[in-house]
């Protein structure tokens, strides 16, 4: 049964990766694109909770915690959706894999742990990629600092997902967090677009398809997958296997849009940079992880 545990969490990974290439498919801008996916997946995860007599009720004060987490979504989709319209899918998700050492800087302080240097050493090789492939090509610069922008954020999203996250059943609070983005984005999306007109905010019928399969087999799906995965795989390895998702998003980007005409010898150079950091990160929290469960089984059994 683990083949079948790995096969599903590598569709997950794979629907992850999609979220990108959709969001260059979709022409609306990402305002709205961000409006839409969040309310129509806020929806589906209340069918899916409703079908599997998940927990919906929650304490207001519960909802009102949940609603921060569900704001940090909202900015990081926003800027990820922008970096990825103001340049291309590749240069969008190179720059997300910077959230690791925005995590290494913040998720210590509001921890207040130690920083780690191995972490933070790592994480710089990411970031020296990014800086390269920032200043050999600047047809790219305004998407490329969006989406730092973007991996910042991501970073805050992850830590407060895993603190405030932990308190609630996954689907319960995932669906809150969307619900949460929904009601902020709704807030604010006639301000935005004040600022960043549209001549229609109704997409058509190829938008609101693509826009469908964002909300709900890249996210809810995704998620469901993930949550199966969990229960035959240890959260450690589910979340090492999800550093292969920008790994999938630049190949899908170079078969669906040929994207690889667009990038130039210093993307490349850039790209592996962050490709190092990310198997050394992963390989460095494989050995400690294994190290651990070796301390774990040669401890002696309290009885």
């Amino acid at each position: 049964m683990l083949s079948y545990a790995f096969i599903i969490l590598h569709v997950s990974i794979l629907l992850a990766g999609f979220t990108g290439v959709l969001g260059r498919l979709i022409t609306v801008n990402e305002g709205l694109l961000v409006w839409y996916r969040v309310m129509m997946a806020s929806f589906f995860f209340w069918l899916y909770l409703l079908a599997t007599k998940g927990k919906i009720r929650l304490p207001i004060r519960d909802v009102l915690r949940i609603a921060w987490v569900g704001f940090l979504l909202a900015v990081h989709w926003l800027l990820f959706y922008g970096s990825i319209k103001y340049s291309n899918v590749s240069i969008g998700v190179v720059c997300f894999a910077s959230l690791g050492f925005f995590t290494a800087i913040i998720d210590p302080i509001w921890s207040k742990r130690p920083f780690s240097a191995l972490e933070i050493g790592l994480s710089l090789l990411t970031i020296l990629g990014i800086a390269l492939i920032f200043h050999f090509d600047t047809r790219y610069q305004t998407g490329i600092i969006l989406g730092v922008l973007s991996a910042i954020v991501g970073a805050m999203l992850t830590i407060e997902n895993r603190r405030v996250g932990s308190d609630y059943p996954l689907m319960t609070f995932l669906f809150y967090e969307l619900l949460a983005s929904f009601v902020i984005m709704s807030l604010i999306l006639p301000i935005y677009l004040k600022f960043f007109p549209v001549a229609t905010i109704v997409p058509d019928t190829r938008d609101f398809f693509y826009l469908f399969c964002l909300a709900s087999f890249c996210t809810v799906g995704m998620f469901s997958l993930q949550v199966e995965a969990l229960k035959r795989l240890s959260a450690f390895t589910v979340n090492l296997s999800y550093n292969l998702e920008p790994v999938y998003s630049i190949v899908l980007a170079m078969i669906i849009f040929h994207e690889a005409k667009d990038l130039n010898f210093s993307f490349y150079i850039g790209l592996a940079l962050i490709c190092a950091s990310v198997v050394l990160q992963s390989g460095i929290h494989y050995v400690k992880h294994k190290r651990a469960k070796l301390q774990k089984a040669g401890e002696p059994k309290k009885f």
